[in-house]
Order: structure tokens, then C-alpha cells, then sequence
């Protein structure tokens, strides 16, 4: 199964192949795929797309789930509660059981839900993202490495080249060295024979 990556089409085999072609080939085409930046901060880009509707759901969201919601909705409560009691109104608007308030809270409760669902759709959609924003950054980095290795490779393989050529040189330094050797040894020997004859 060969799945597109989403960077100019590429798939895991494609990318294979370009890290085993020709390395010019394969290098302009890993700084082209690592040229092509993905949004980062998926926040940032969601914004963007973002309808006033869905930034004011949102909000309610975010506030819906938080202290500050729970403690003014409490003091709502108790405030209408007391409110519609005998001992502060002679007559109350919402004598017990509060039905009025029931009414309410069941109206808020059917806008809230929806409201936060849709705001957990989008959690969910920008999550969908991160991970395929993940999944990019890794296989970027597999490429890299990959490419580090091959150049690594290909450094220790041309550094033992080197190290036998360096070898190779050294032998035949000794073996010229000892030609010289040789040789002044025998331009010595029929220096000391002419001398020899022309003293005697």
C-alpha cells in the first residue's frame, strides 16, 4: 500500500527510489519536499478558516467548561431560588418547584450541547490534523536521516579509498626510498671501483 504523503504526491516508495537515484536528482528533490513547508501551528490556520458562528461556539465552549461557568451558574441558581421564596416576595414569580427556572435551564441545556459538540467536532478535526502534521515532520525527518547516512556512507567509503591510496603511497615511498637506497649503495660501490683503479 503506497500512501501519498500529500507533498507534491510523493509516496513512500517514490521517496525510496529518489533516495536511491542519482544523488543530484535526489537532493534537489529533498530540499524541494523540505521546502514545502506545512502549517506548524494547526491553531493558526484553523482560525483563519473560522465562521463568527464558530469562534462565538467556541467561546461558549470554553467557558461552558470552566470554573467560572459552574460558580455563575450556582449563584444564579441559589439568587432565583431565593428570589422567589415567600420571605423575599409576597408573591414570586416562580413559587416552588420553579418551573419557570426548569424551562430555563432545559432551554440553555438544548443550545448548549450542540454548541459544544460542534466545538468538539473542530477539536477533533484539528487533531486529525496535528497528526498529519506529525506524520509529515517524521517522515521529513526519516528522509534527512536517511540522506545522513547515505552522505555518511559514502564519507567513510571515500575515506577508506583514501586511507588505501594513503597506503598504497606509503609502500611505494618505501620501495622508492629503498631504490635510492640501493642505488646510491651501487653509485657508492662503483665510485669506490673507479677510485680503487685510479689509484692503482
Amino acid at each position: 500500500m503506497n500512501k501519498t504523503i500529500g507533498v507534491k504526491g510523493l509516496t513512500k516508495k517514490d521517496i525510496a527510489e529518489i533516495l536511491i537515484s542519482d544523488e543530484d536528482e535526489r537532493e534537489q528533490k529533498i530540499h524541494e519536499l523540505l521546502k514545502d513547508r506545512r502549517s506548524l501551528n494547526i491553531n493558526i490556520e484553523l482560525s483563519k478558516r473560522l465562521t463568527a458562528g464558530q469562534k462565538a461556539a467556541d467561546k461558549m465552549a470554553e467557558f461552558a467548561g470552566s470554573w467560572k461557568f459552574i460558580i455563575v451558574f450556582m449563584a444564579l441558581v441559589l439568587t432565583w431560588g431565593i428570589v422567589n421564596t415567600k420571605w423575599v416576595l409576597e408573591r414570586p414569580f416562580d413559587p416552588y418547584p420553579y418551573v419557570f427556572l426548569n424551562l430555563v435551564l432545559a432551554c440553555i441545556a438544548s443550545i448548549q450541547a450542540p454548541v459544544i459538540m460542534m466545538s468538539q467536532n473542530r477539536e477533533a478535526q484539528k487533531d486529525r490534523l496535528r497528526a498529519e502534521n506529525e506524520y509529515l515532520i517524521n517522515m521529513k525527518s526519516e528522509i534527512i536521516l536517511e540522506d545522513l547516512h547515505l552522505k555518511i556512507d559514502n564519507i567513510i567509503q571515500r575515506q577508506r579509498l583514501l586511507e588505501d591510496e594513503l597506503e598504497n603511497i606509503i609502500s611505494l615511498m618505501g620501495a622508492l626510498r629503498q631504490e635510492i637506497v640501493l642505488g646510491r649503495e651501487k653509485d657508492e660501490e662503483n665510485t669506490g671501483r673507479e677510485e680503487s683503479r685510479i689509484y692503482n
